[in-house]
């Protein structure tokens, strides 16, 4: 049945391949421009040609990501060809013979040289856009996001048009939360949030938003990918950047058991020839922030004719701090054959303070003011999660002399995972009598292997050919020990609680292959491929007080199909529609069934059975740009969600003797599958230059998100509790971003990220915003950069870094929350940079672990 699958698929391919190649033939130039010292391509390069007897120009192209161009529609004769770059010598390629309409001229690489004598006598002074439009991605300049400056990529991201980042630093695009981030084009499997906020915002070139990513790439993540580039150097010889960020005195109070720290330095050091580029970087980040915690809890049981009510209120702060190091070597021995390796180890602690006041208590019968089984108490809850990473790739890349390019990468990943949990129920009045003592435990180490192989065939009339094959393995394990003191009850030492204590083992196999063609013709582009995936998931867990191991299975094999196609109105104007199936894949954390105390009034646990998120996107947009710098964009788009996974709150029944009573001080957290999911929304942006020293970058997000199923909960008491799950509600976001500048070298940001309240399976979370203003200053021929940030304007009068975040069902609980952070956050970044030409170091990141972390 496989075999007769994959022979119908070929078929189809080579189909679509000889229609595609019949459409398009026609007379085609290609080439590649390149730096001659360092290889590199060489992005938004001309390539120009000249008829050669008269000398006029026919046409010209810039050239893609790759320093690829293709000239097309050129009738038969002898022609010229002109490539340049600014700062590099332009160099001609003469006599260029094209012999009848089908002909197809490979120039090969086309080496360009820095113009050293220009360089010297001339500083050349432009504007780099904030965003460019491609066929599938924006390109976003993160250099002009300055309140990112000394941040991570978080800082820079969250100002792109589709992103919003809450209040706990979870970031959504278009709306969710699932996405996958790339590093330099390399595919990472780790959780997104973790990997970019470990990734300095100095070191950050670009970053690529691709919202329907094509077949080559990953089908993970529902709202697309983030591809993350560093930046890069152009010459030979040695760069040393130095990073140093610290926090002034904290402005606002908040009643917190520690001061904040904020301060953090990165150092990169990069030397290259012609063959050789080491980099090696290492960096320190302690980034502490205040914050209270004022919510309530209140359970209506119908049975006993009572509503608990559970008030509390107090500090909510975390303590951040990471460090690592890092190595690559890269090794060019000709213009065939190119080799990467690189190591990367770091640290990395969250501590969560929660220490919480409680005022719970009964009113019995419902409806009335009787109070009843009043307690006070003092909860200290502290959650501290540990992750150690140590990581090697190796990469190979070969070019054949027909074009044609080979590429191998591997990636091995060891993590380990683990961290307590203090939980102390305590006097509220004098802190000493200790009620209930409980702490938890774990260890999750975690190994991880990835190995791509992809081809990319020599151009073609019609287009470009390119083929490859994915393998990944995934190995978790995790030991939970909880243990428990009721001193309260005259017991001195802790011991075991079997229904929180469990083991927990993930394996996943995934297997993918991918086929797909891109290319041109006058003023249409387009791309489309296929991707055939297949997973194998294996999940074991065992309670500490069961004999015998569950077994979960899951496997899928399915297609992921992609197209993309763009037609140019003008130079000015471009239209697009595209369409990408993805997929998101669950964590273990997600799937550990058994519950786990995070706070006096919480449980939280995952599902055994949880399936994977399956996306379909479909958008259709286009981008105008205008002179004087203006530009505007729209983009229509409609996502399609299987299997929605939520964290949803459910009752907790407990064992009274031979029957299961509810509990009503506490809920159940549990992430599961709600059902599906719909979101149909416009994606605005433009840039205005209202003068010529003020630039503003205003992007938007508009969509309905409905959210339609049933969640299906089996409790302890193996009785089957079903919630019917309907929301729908329009959401907006916005980020703007106003630059002033006063002279050449100072210019002062505000910037402002806002979105408005959004519905989730259960509830709804409040608006939140960041007003954030920056002034910028670079001294010594631009070698120090000094960044003085204002994050989280409020001065008293805002509600600035502050969210609500409510659950309810009906007749059963309301439980809301609301986190206020730290605001009037003030801190200085200096950078200074040893070798005025920017480097050339790109590490690798955590691909598998900090998922988890």
């Amino acid at each position: 049945m496989k075999q007769t699958r994959m022979n119908f698929m070929k078929g189809i391919f080579t189909l679509f391949v000889f229609a595609m190649s019949s459409n398009f033939a026609t007379a085609q130039i290609t080439g590649k421009i390149i730096d001659q010292n360092s290889k590199d391509a060489l992005e938004y390069a001309t390539a120009a040609i000249y008829n050669a007897e008269t000398g006029k120009l026919v046409t010209g192209v810039i050239t893609g990501q790759n320093g690829a161009f293709i000239i097309e529609g050129i009738k038969a004769g002898t022609y010229k060809i002109e490539a340049s770059f600014m700062g590099y010598k332009t160099q001609n390629i003469p006599n260029i013979e094209v012999a009848k309409k089908n002909a197809f001229v490979d120039l090969g690489t086309v080496a360009l040289a820095i113009n050293s004598n220009e360089l010297d006598a001339v500083v050349l002074k432009g504007e780099a856009a904030t965003m460019v439009h491609k066929i599938d991605r924006q390109v976003f300049d993160a250099d002009k996001f300055q309140n990112s400056q000394g941040g991570s990529a978080v800082d820079v991201i969250k100002n792109l048009p589709s992103v919003t980042v809450g209040v706990e630093g979870n970031i959504n695009v278009r709306g969710s939360n699932s996405f996958a981030v790339l590093l330099n084009g390399k595919p990472t499997q780790g959780d997104a949030a973790s990997i970019l906020a470990q990734l300095p915002a100095n070191a950050l070139e670009k970053v690529e938003l691709i919202t329907a990513p094509s077949a080559k790439y990953d089908s993970e993540g529902a709202g697309g990918i983030l591809n993350i580039i560093t930046k890069k150097g152009a010459i030979n010889g040695d760069y040393v950047q130095v990073n140093v960020r610290g926090g002034f005195p904290a402005i606002q109070d908040y009643d917190t058991k520690e001061y904040p720290h904020r301060y953090g330095a990165d150092v990169t050091y990069n030397t290259r020839t012609d063959n050789w580029n080491f980099s090696v970087g290492a960096s320190y980040q302690r980034n502490d922030i205040s914050g209270r915690r004022e919510g309530g809890l209140d359970i209506v049981n119908d049975a006993n004719d009572t509503h608990r009510f559970l008030p509390s209120d107090g500090e909510r702060s975390f303590d951040d701090v990471s460090y690592n190091a890092r190595f690559t070597v890269d090794y060019t021995p000709n213009d065939a054959n190119e080799f990467s390796l690189g190591v990367y180890g770091g640290k990395k602690q969250k501590d969560r303070l929660a220490d919480i006041h409680y005022d719970n208590y009964t009113i019995s019968p419902i409806g009335s003011t009787n109070r009843e089984n009043e307690f006070a108490y003092y909860n200290h809850n502290l959650r501290t999660r540990k992750g150690d990473f140590a990581l090697a790739s190796f990469d190979y890349a070969h070019k054949f002399e027909d074009k044609s390019k080979l590429s191998a990468s591997v990636l091995y990943e060891y993590t380990f995972l683990g961290g307590p949990t203090e939980n102390d129920n305590v006097s509220d009045t004098d802190y000493t009598t200790v009620y209930q003592q409980e702490k938890n435990t774990n260890d999750n180490p975690l190994n991880g292997a990835r190995f791509n192989l992809d081809y990319k065939w020599k151009p073609m009339s019609f287009g470009t050919i390119e083929t490859g094959y994915q393998f990944r393995h995934l190995d978790h394990t995790g030991d939970f020990d909880y243990q428990r003191k009721n001193v309260f009850l005259g017991e001195t030492a802790f011991t075991q609680v079997p229904d929180f204590s469990s083991n927990i083992a993930l394996k996943r196999i995934i297997h993918a292959a991918y086929a797909q063609v891109s290319g041109g013709k006058n003023k249409w582009d387009y791309n489309a491929g296929l991707r055939l995936e297949s997973m194998d998931r294996e999940y074991k867990e065992k309670l500490a007080s069961a004999t015998e191991q569950n077994t979960y299975q899951y496997d899928y094999v399915k297609l992921f199909p992609s197209a993309s196609l763009q037609y140019k109105v003008n130079d000015k104007t471009n239209i697009k529609a595209a369409y990408s199936k993805r997929v998101q894949r669950t964590t273990t954390f997600k799937m550990n069934s058994f519950a786990e105390r995070e706070h006096s009034e919480v449980y939280e646990q995952g599902d055994n059975k949880l399936k994977p998120e399956f996306i379909d996107l479909l958008e259709l947009g286009v981008n105008k740009r205008y002179k004087g710098g203006h530009a505007v964009y729209a983009t229509a788009y409609y996502r399609h969600t299987k299997n929605v996974i939520n964290r949803v709150n459910t009752l907790v029944y407990e064992k009274d003797g031979a029957n299961f009573v509810v509990n009503d001080s506490i809920l159940n957290r549990v992430y599961s599958n709600v059902g599906k999911s719909n979101a149909v929304g416009i994606e605005l942006g433009a840039t205005i230059k209202a003068s010529k020293n003020w630039t503003n970058f205003i992007g938007a997000n508009i969509y309905n998100y409905a959210i339609d199923g049933m969640l299906t909960f089996n409790h302890r008491d193996n009785i089957t509790r079903n919630y019917n799950i309907n929301s729908e509600a329009t959401i907006y976001s916005f980020n703007v971003n106003s630059t002033y500048s006063f002279w050449e070298n100072a210019s002062l940001q505000f910037a402002l990220n806002y979105i408005s309240d959004r519905n989730t399976a259960m509830g709804e979370d409040s608006r939140f915003y960041t007003p954030n203003l920056t002034f910028k200053k670079t001294f010594m021929d631009d070698r120090l950069t000094a960044t003085l940030q204002w994050q989280n304007m409020d001065m008293g009068l805002l509600k600035s870094n502050e969210q609500r975040i409510s659950t309810w069902r009906t007749n059963e609980f309301y439980t809301t929350t609301n986190y206020v952070y730290e605001v009037d956050i003030v801190s200085l970044n200096l950078t200074y940079t040893f070798n005025k030409f920017k480097n050339k170091s790109k590490f690798i990141e955590s691909e598998f672990g900090k998922k988890e972390f």
